[in-house]
Order: C-alpha cells, then structure tokens, then sequence
C-alpha cells in the first residue's frame, strides 16, 4: 500500500480549517469552565458555612454540585467540538432509569436525609419518640439516623422512615411538664394534701420555678378523688427526675399520715 505524506498532510490542513476552531474553542471553554467550577465550589463551601448547615452535609453538597457541573461541562464541550450525543444521551438516559429503578428506596433515604440535615427537625442530642421507640439520636447520616433508646439498644431508623411519619421531639423546647396522679379517699383533707406537696417540690431543685407548678383536684369519684400535680422540669433526664419526685412524695405523703388510696 502506497503511503502519500502530501495526501496526509492535506487532509490534516482541511480538518484543522474545518475542525481545528471548534476544537480549540472546545478546549477553551473546558479550561474556563473548570476554573469556574472550581471557583463555585469554594464561593458554595463559604456559603454553606455562614449558613450552618450539618457539617456531614457540606462535603457532600459540594461534590455533588462539582460533579453535576462538570458533567454538563464536559457534554457541552463535546457539543461544541462538532461530535454526536444521540446514542450516548439514549445510553446515558436508560442507564438512569434502570439505576432509578433499582435504587429507589436507597434514593428515597438519600432524599429524606438532606431534607432532614437542611430542615433540622430534629438534630444530634435530641431526645425524639419515631416508630414507637423513644430514645436519643447520636449520629444523622445520608441514608439513616441512629437513636439510642434509653434502655441502651442502638436502632438504626432509614431516613425515609423519618420524614414520612410523626415525630415527636420531646427535648426541643429544652423543658417538659412533669404530670402526677394521685387518689385519695374522701376523708383526706385537700388542704393538708396540698401543703405536703407543695413542701415537697419546694426542695426539689430539679423542678424549675418556671412555668408555675399547679396542683388541683382532676375527677371527682364517689369513693374518693383524684389529685394532679404538674410541674416542669429539665427535657433532659425526664425520666430520673420524673421517677425520684415519684418516690419523694410517697414518702413524705405517708410521713404526714395522709392514706393513698392508689396511683
């Protein structure tokens, strides 16, 4: 086979007058844009820190926008350079539904996930009750949530599951009412009732000043009647301080003599 440099060389010079500008305009905006690029994910990080979003979050974020841009990007160069994209946009296309499909509940998690890093219903620390467990949540991820029941077991809870359905944050406002009960025969005096338990909550130091507690006959029965005191404490450590003033004011109700008919 005869090989003619001056036919190679010709059909070189045509394509660089032909091709050659597209191609180097091509290049041009490839280099631009992922200066660009580059300078947008740093302008995003800055923004994202004024704005204190979730720390696990903000790296996230960031790549995904650097890799969302640079994949239009490099489509829009290839453009440019004069090639072809019908195919590969069909691929590309049918490859994401197929992916779609597969992924959905994992994307669906995903999705919960940024909503609830961006949306902070709920954050590190809190104490929440979701799909009947209540407990504290130690760590928010992309894709779950881990809560630490009070009992010590670690639950692991999709994200999907979080923004779905209710949850109840019982920390959030930083203070809980603290409800008690108590039945009482009809030959107890109220008064004397009274006193014994306002001298209790006096000296408990857990029970805040503020809101004001309120003690007051809640139903009338024909063998007796039934007090309710609440009072607010602490959202944190509820359950101890709700158990201890529990245990205080039995004792001191039997100390003064009153007789407790039941809880």
């Amino acid at each position: 086979m005869h090989f003619d440099i001056n036919t190679l060389i010709t059909h070189f010079y045509h394509w660089l007058l032909t091709s050659g500008p597209k191609v180097l305009l091509g290049i041009v905006v490839l280099i631009t844009g992922l200066w660009l690029i580059r300078l947008f994910g740093k302008w995003s990080h800055g923004n994202l820190e004024r704005k204190n979003v979730d720390p696990t979050l903000k790296p996230f974020l960031v790549s995904l926008i650097a890799v969302i841009l640079r994949l239009l990007l490099v489509i829009c160069v290839v453009q440019i350079m004069g090639f072809q994209l019908t195919i590969f946009t069909a691929l590309v296309g049918a490859f994401g539904v197929a992916a779609g499909l597969a992924l959905s509940g994992t994307l669906q998690n995903f999705a919960s996930g940024v909503l609830i890093l961006l949306l902070k219903p709920f954050v590190v620390g809190d104490n929440i009750i979701t799909q009947g467990l209540e407990g504290t949540v130690t760590s928010i991820q992309i894709f779950y949530t881990i809560v630490r029941t009070f009992d010590n077991r670690t639950v692991i809870v999709p994200n999907s599951k979080l923004s779905n359905e209710v949850i109840i944050n019982i920390s959030r406002e930083g203070k809980r009412r603290l409800d008690i009960t108590y039945k009482f025969g009809n030959a107890v005096d109220l008064n004397q009732l009274t006193k014994v338990i306002n001298d209790t909550i006096d000296k408990e130091e857990s029970i805040l000043a503020e809101p004001a507690r309120r003690i007051g006959v809640s139903s009338l029965e024909k063998d007796g009647y039934t007090v309710m005191t609440n009072v607010w404490v602490e959202a944190h450590g509820y359950e101890d301080k709700r158990l201890k003033l529990m245990a205080t004011l039995l004792q001191n109700i039997k100390a003064a003599g009153v007789k407790l008919d039941g809880l």
